[in-house]
């Protein structure tokens, strides 16, 4: 093993590979540029990847995997490791990503839970994980931090701590006892930042900054319904000032997209009730059908639709503000749907998905109708029960269904139909006709 032998022969071993890195990044920052220390620390760093992931040559053993992670721990070298990668070498970056990557994912045999590393960063340098997070900053760093930070945010502490940062008073990160989950944030901490790191960065480290950012939106749905609804006004408002309407079509798009996708989630159900209660979303929403990239316009209608859905559908309290654009952009919604697209002509889905939406506006009442009137359910029941029915209502159900956490396969039409919708949206029927499709509106009451 070569390569742990310095000049003298004595063995290299973890422990010196990791007080020396130490030593030497300590010297990086009291004198930037050197070309002496970076060099040095490529040297070290290239020895720690060895150990770590082995080469054709030498084997890579538990015994020094668990010794270097040991030493990286004692001298603090997670965290100087970050703070200090913006100012690495290429190659030193490369192989900081490798090493910080796999003692992240180390695990000894014996143990149970989360890795040590993870353990360690969250109740004790959770600033490892901030400074990480400002790799965005830099475009050099910003590929090799967020490579890290993908391995990271897989576990939900980790997650929390870039959601639940706050600005403290010393340079020390909120540890994980700190957080309240339950308290509205101050938009300063540092998941706020990755706003302007999308929208004003690079487009590589626009690039790498979504990606990380879908994540922390996506991936732990329980702990992110609570932070979406507790900062609700906050997150929404910032989303779309910054992401939906950002003059970036590669973010405009994404961030529309990547919206759709939240509102969808199941678990964001509340969320997602709130949102389109609001009629500056709906207007939001129309404005982007108007867009002059027609990819814009796409991604803007699944979001548009979704609205609409939950207002025609599934909503008894719906908003009267919400209505009220709705019916005063009537006839200017009936003259633009029809043509809006036309060419997808292929998309069998959003040709059923806009005639569907076409028929409830022309459906819509002269006048908004107060919260907690069956009006919505009454529609529908009046569109799935007049010939001819549409495979939109199947997929409208399927959608619902997988809302509601069934898995009932979707095949039926009529009053089947409706019950399972009902059924899905935890409603009951006190009355319900059966049999063939009937050709006018049935009269039900539906109660909670």
């Amino acid at each position: 093993m070569s390569f742990l032998f310095n000049r003298s022969s004595r063995p290299r071993s973890p422990s010196d590979l990791a007080k020396t890195t130490k030593d030497l990044l300590t010297r990086l920052w009291e004198s930037p540029g050197s070309q002496k220390i970076e060099e040095d620390i490529a040297k070290q760093l290239s020895q720690m990847k060895i150990i770590t992931q082995g080469t054709p040559e030498i084997d890579s053993t538990p015994a020094l995997v668990r010794s270097l992670f040991e030493s990286v721990i004692r001298e603090d070298l997670l965290f100087l490791l970050a703070r200090s990668i913006r100012k690495l070498p290429f190659e030193a970056r490369k192989d900081t990503q490798a090493i910080v990557t796999h003692i992240l994912r180390f695990k000894p045999t014996e143990s149970s839970g989360d890795p040590p590393a993870v353990h360690y960063i969250v109740h004790h340098r959770p600033e490892v994980i901030i400074e990480l997070c400002r790799g965005f900053e830099d475009n050099h760093s910003a590929l090799a931090c967020a490579s890290i930070l993908k391995e990271a945010v897989k576990f939900e502490v980790i997650a929390a701590i870039i959601l639940y940062n706050e600005p403290m008073d010393s340079q020390s990160a909120m540890r994980l006892q700190q957080l309240n989950v339950d308290v509205p944030q101050s938009g300063d901490g540092i998941f706020w930042k990755f706003f302007d790191w999308i929208d004003k960065g690079s487009f590589e480290v626009s690039a790498d900054a979504f990606n990380i950012f879908r994540d922390l939106l996506t991936r732990h749905k329980t702990m992110v319904a609570r932070y979406l609804a507790t900062n609700f006004d906050l997150f929404f408002s910032k989303y779309h000032k910054v992401l939906v309407q950002s003059d970036s079509y590669v973010t405009k798009r994404q961030s529309i997209k990547l919206l759709g996708e939240i509102l969808l989630d199941r678990a964001n159900y509340n969320v997602m009730t709130a949102y389109v209660d609001s009629g500056e979303h709906l207007k939001l929403c129309m404005t982007l059908l108007r867009d002059d990239r027609k990819m814009v316009q796409y991604e803007g209608f699944h979001v548009f639709k979704e609205e609409c859905a939950q207002v025609f559908v599934a909503n008894p309290n719906k908003s009267v503000a919400v209505q009220r654009i709705l019916i005063n952009n009537r006839d200017r919604l009936l003259k633009f749907l029809p043509k809006f697209l036309e060419d997808r002509t292929e998309d069998d889905q959003f040709t059923d998905e806009k005639a569907f939406l076409v028929r409830q506006i022309e459906l819509l009442p002269n006048e908004p109708v107060e919260p907690a009137c069956s009006l919505g359910y009454l529609q529908f029941w009046d569109w799935i029960t007049a010939p001819p029915t549409s495979l939109l209502g199947e997929s409208l159900l399927a959608r619902r269904l997988d809302a509601c956490g069934e898995s009932k396969p979707v095949s039926c039409r009529g009053a089947t139909f409706a019950k399972l919708f009902f059924s899905a949206l935890d409603l009951k029927l006190a009355t319900a006709p059966a049999g063939p499709l009937l050709h006018s509106p049935v009269s039900i009451a539906v109660t909670n």
